[in-house]
């Protein structure tokens, strides 16, 4: 089973300085798949740059316009979280780009799975505006264009970032060919992905968000996706699963309050793999989000590759947390949506 990757160092030349959507998370990435060997494991997929027309899937001409422009005056902070460089608005192109190449080379048949490494990140840009270190909507972009170029129908979108992936579900709440699921620490940044945020019209119940409080770890993560996950996504029967997959719920991300860890993660895209073999043929396209310790990024980013690859044994030098706390009980949040959504 082919298992690809997308990465090139135009990624590195959106210049963030010290802020922590920084360069060296990727380096930091690539360097332990290197040194692992893991590397050697994966077919390498050149990304390319996204057109307008393909950023205009999902986003409004003034806003693309508006990001090229302060790229040209040499870049510049658009909001309290977010920068740009000079070189930002081209990286953004082939951050959206690699997306799209990914997605095609697995509906294509080349390979069976695709990992985008690309920053900047993608999941808070709306069709309108950057925001939370995202200029463009990589994933949402991708979902659009397998749903126009592949005819596909049904398209789902699973975001395990530990943030609420705004701008995704913006782009779809009123199309019903998309189900999107957010799993986030709840209340955090941005403040949305309350669990009566559903979608609407005829899209009605085709978002899912599971808000969940401060402290959730493995367990209570793996219990998310076999009680509600799972379920919506027999129902919806895609014909793509598209992932967002943001490591900042980790418990050593200073980002956030989760107590995830790299084998957590491992076993959250096993699930997920094992979904997308019985639903759509296998067809499983991940993209790069959040994570902002850089250690425990690159060790679950190579525990998911593992994982897609087939490797037995994750390895986990960093453990359980560190400090440990009784985690919540998430039953009644649970009970809630599934009564919502109408699930099992």
């Amino acid at each position: 089973m082919k298992v690809g990757f997308i990465y090139n160092p135009i990624y590195l030349k959106h210049d963030t300085g010290e802020h922590v959507e920084k360069a060296k998370r990727l380096v930091t990435i690539m360097s332990h798949l290197e040194r692992t060997g893991l590397k050697s494991q994966l077919v390498p997929i050149e990304p390319r740059a996204a057109s307008t027309r393909e950023l205009s899937l999902v986003h409004e001409r003034q806003h693309i316009a508006h990001i090229q422009d302060i790229a040209q005056k040499g870049g510049g902070w658009l909001d309290g979280d977010t920068v740009m460089s000079a070189d930002s608005f081209e990286a953004a192109l082939y951050a959206v780009g690699g997306a799209i190449r990914a997605t095609e080379a697995v509906m294509d048949g080349e390979l069976a799975c695709a990992f985008a490494l690309l920053r900047p990140p993608g999941h808070h840009a709306t069709p309108e505006r950057a925001m939370g270190f995202c200029l463009f909507n990589n994933i949402a972009i991708a979902a659009n264009y397998a749903l126009n170029k592949y005819r596909l129908g049904r398209v789902l979108i699973i975001d395990f970032d530990v943030h609420h992936g705004n701008g995704t579900q913006a782009a779809f709440y009123d199309d019903p060919g998309v189900l999107y699921i957010s799993t986030h620490q709840y209340p955090h940044y941005p403040g949305t992905g309350s669990i009566d945020e559903t979608g609407s019209r005829l899209a009605g119940g085709t978002t899912i968000n599971i808000p969940l409080p401060a402290g959730c770890g493995d367990g209570e993560y793996l219990r998310v996706f076999r009680e509600i996950i799972i379920p919506a996504a027999r129902r919806f029967k895609p014909r793509l699963i598209l992932v967002s997959a943001g490591y900042d719920a980790h418990w050593a991300d200073e980002l956030a309050m989760m107590q995830l860890t790299v084998s957590g993660f491992a076993r959250v895209v096993k699930v997920i793999k094992e979904m997308a073999g019985k639903l759509c043929s296998g067809r499983l396209v991940f993209s790069l989000e959040g994570g902002y310790n850089l250690t425990a990024l690159a060790s679950s980013v190579k525990a998911t590759f593992d994982v897609l690859v087939g490797n037995t044994g994750i390895e986990d030098k960093l453990g359980p947390p560190s400090y440990g706390f009784e985690p919540p009980d998430i039953t009644y949040l649970i009970e809630q949506i599934k009564e919502m959504h109408h699930l099992s």
